[in-house]
């Protein structure tokens, strides 16, 4: 009688360990999470937000100095100079060959030039209208050249790409700022999940699309979540899969790195 109480109870303790499902422990992630840097090399001149703080896209986060941009400047501004001084002088070289060739056809008519330097000044005109179409298609260039060059200012102020929290900061005023070096962290809160470890073993009870339960205590929020993704590498220590997990946070306040806790029935 006592060896049926017990088979019966490991059988009840075991349906109930299966009703419970599969539990797994995790944390809350951004799924938009950007590493904020800047084009172009120069000192930091300003910082407009700090380590925690919300910040509204297009919001100032710093700008760098822009000595290289000014230099490149002036010598493009140099370069139109040039250019558009090459123009006028070949306009002007086209209307006195214009003017001689205009004369030399009256004279012509009268015999008293020949044809041939009528042909030469007629010669000399369209070399000169080609001259002045290049020079005219130089100062075009100069002007693209400088265009490009003023457009590069905007990159000298960096801004938030989107509404999110700066979850790390890396720069201070009179700091070299490197392109490729993160100066800011901008966590986005309105594309939360939950990141879990799964074992190999229990892969197959989350698959895809499955509808689990969230919780977050530290919020007090319980609520239904779906498996967003199942990244296919493991972790060959462990062999474990990483599962993102989408949430509905029903308005409750919730910050990246809080604990969660996600169970598969």
């Amino acid at each position: 009688m006592n060896i049926k109480k017990i088979v019966l109870s490991i059988l009840v303790s075991g349906a109930a360990l299966y009703a419970e499902g599969l539990t797994l422990s995790g944390s809350i992630i951004s799924d938009n999470q950007k590493m904020i840097t800047s084009r172009y090399m120069g000192f930091v001149t300003q910082v407009g937000a700090s380590e925690g703080e919300r910040v509204k896209k297009g919001k100032l986060l710093y700008t760098i100095d822009s000595k290289e941009i000014d230099s490149a400047k002036a010598r493009v501004e140099l370069g139109i100079s040039q250019a558009e001084l090459a123009l006028q002088m070949n306009q002007n070289q086209l209307n006195n060959v214009l003017l001689n060739l205009a004369r030399h056809k009256r004279l012509y008519d009268k015999s008293m030039v020949s044809k041939y330097e009528v042909e030469s000044l007629e010669l000399a005109a369209q070399n000169m209208k080609d001259m002045v179409a290049i020079s005219k298609k130089q100062v075009e260039q100069a002007n693209a050249q400088l265009n490009e060059v003023m457009n590069q200012y905007k990159y000298l102020r960096i801004k938030a790409p989107n509404d999110g929290v700066i979850v790390a900061k890396n720069v201070n005023v009179g700091e070299m700022a490197m392109p490729g070096m993160p100066a800011f962290v901008l966590s986005d809160l309105s594309d939360l999940k939950i990141s879990v470890d799964v074992a190999e073993n229990d892969l197959k009870k989350v698959p895809y699309g499955k509808k689990v339960t969230v919780e977050v205590p530290s919020a007090g929020l319980r609520t239904e979540g779906t498996v967003a993704a199942i990244i296919p590498s493991s972790n060959p220590m462990t062999h474990t899969f990483r599962v993102k997990i989408s949430f509905k946070r029903n308005k409750t306040t919730i910050y990246p790195g809080m604990y969660a806790t996600v169970t598969v029935k």
